[in-house]
């Protein structure tokens, strides 16, 4: 599984981190996400395509098994 993140395009509404508190976090200064777990189990591979497709904008690209 690859996670991408796109930080020009993250506007910081937290939909990542609700769905996927294991795998994304978000910066204090801006709110910006940011990986926490780049290789997550099965779970976590679940829930980082779910914190994906919830993304308002499309920050979050989320390839591979």
């Amino acid at each position: 599984m690859q996670i991408a993140v796109d930080e020009e395009k993250c506007i910081g509404a937290g939909q990542c981190v609700m769905a996927a508190p294991h795998v994304f976090d978000q910066r204090d200064e801006d709110g910006v996400v940011v990986v926490l777990d780049s290789s997550p189990d099965e779970g976590g591979q679940t829930a980082a395509r779910a914190a994906a497709a919830g993304c308002p904008v499309a920050a979050i690209t989320v390839t591979g098994d």
